[in-house]
């Protein structure tokens, strides 16, 4: 058997490719640039080229394929049901999907494909953390408008769920809520990284509008800066915790420690 991971050098599909291969899968990552990611790729990964926004690339790396990994990304748009109907002509028998935040064209065409699927609803990732590296690193400091609580969940739990959905059974049709074991505010988030990083670090409230501009200026368009930034603004929104993760894997979901335990380097 064969998995094509879409995704593979990103936050979660790498953790994907990683739990694969160490469980004895072989395994197509797929990338733009092979010899770069055959750097870093485990044993029994092979970098293949192409790009899942464009499906007419993926022919090759389909050949042979029983098994997709795809990863939902705003740039995917309409071109994930043309993806979906390549991969299952090609010979896909089962898909998993990381959804891109609610159910669009690509989830609803792997749905819809015939072929065993499972969908992954995961809540905001820990990586999104990053995000604060550079503030904390030159100045000590987060920089956020609203201290909601998220249950953020580990990218190596998202890809260990997408692994045991690919190769085990009865996970076909349904859709997984994947969260942390905890909901935390940034607040305590900060709290948990200053331990892990071994120095204070500051909360700076700033006003919705300056974190829609901070957003646009990385290139993001004002709708779904505002799209993001009132998610974040919601009080429910992504805060209920929840136990797919330990029922799948039969073990504890990471904690928001352990990941930053992990990651404490990059805030240094």
């Amino acid at each position: 058997m064969t998995t094509l991971v879409t995704g593979a050098t990103g936050n979660t599909g790498r953790h994907v490719v990683a739990e694969l291969t160490r469980r004895g899968e072989r395994v197509r990552a797929l990338t733009r640039d092979p010899a770069a990611a055959a750097a870093w790729l485990p044993a029994g990964a092979e970098p293949v080229a192409g790009t899942h926004t464009e499906p007419e690339t993926l022919d090759a790396a389909l050949r042979g394929v029983d098994r997709l990994h795809l990863t939902v990304t705003s740039g995917l748009g309409n071109a994930g049901p043309a993806l979906v109907r390549r991969a299952v002509d090609a010979g896909v028998r089962r898909i998993t999907v990381l959804w891109g935040g609610w159910v669009g064209p690509a989830e609803q065409a792997v749905a819809d494909s015939g072929v065993e699927w499972t969908r992954l609803e995961a809540q905001e990732f820990m990586s999104n953390t990053l995000t604060w590296a550079a503030s904390i690193r030159g100045e000590g400091v987060v920089r956020e408008p609203y201290d909601r609580p998220s249950a953020v969940v580990h990218e190596a739990d998202i890809g260990a769920v997408a692994a045991e959905a690919l190769l085990g059974d009865g996970h076909a049709g349904r859709a997984y809520h994947l969260t942390g074991p905890e909901s935390l505010t940034p607040r305590r988030r900060i709290a948990v990284l200053s331990r892990a990083v071994g120095r204070d670090i500051a909360f700076v409230p700033i006003t919705h509008e300056q974190a829609v501009e901070r957003l646009m200026a990385t290139g993001v368009s004002r709708a779904d800066a505002e799209y993001v930034v009132g998610w974040y603004a919601d009080p429910g929104a992504g805060s209920s915790v929840d136990s797919t993760v330990e029922r799948v894997l039969g073990r504890p979901a990471r904690t928001f420690a352990q990941w930053a335990a992990e990651h404490a380097d990059r805030f240094r």
